[in-house]
């Protein structure tokens, strides 16, 4: 079992940033990838990013290329996801999730999911 924390949404103008962070606890010893997903009211969830826990390697939506960046702190089980030029589309719930290999899907673990809402 992988437990997934996120901390540090909030509101935001904008043009602004935020940074959202998911701590993981349990069986880490066995993280291939974490992901970032999205959700607005009304809306499917949405890919927006994930990264290769051993090497680091990132990979992003196209709505947040360039904006949106990913990164790990390998020994805190820690991954951050760091947001700039926030937009008024960016408002959404945004969940971390864990790919352990544990089960079929492609990430086993989710979190709770943590607010972010861009004012225009």
């Amino acid at each position: 079992q992988v437990q997934l924390v996120e901390s540090g949404g909030g509101l935001v103008q904008a043009g602004g940033s935020l940074r959202v962070s998911c701590v993981a606890s349990g069986r880490t010893f066995r993280m291939y990838h974490m992901g970032w997903f999205r959700q607005a009211p009304g809306k499917e969830r949405e890919f927006v990013g994930t990264i290769t826990w051993s090497s680091g390697n990132t990979y992003y939506a196209d709505s947040v290329k360039g904006r949106f960046a990913i990164s790990r702190e390998y020994g805190k089980n820690t991954c951050i996801l760091q947001m700039n030029s926030l937009q008024p589309e960016d408002t959404a719930v945004y969940y971390c999730a864990a790919d352990t290999g544990a089960t079929t899907a492609a990430y086993d673990y989710w979190g709770q999911g943590t607010q972010v809402t861009v004012s225009s």
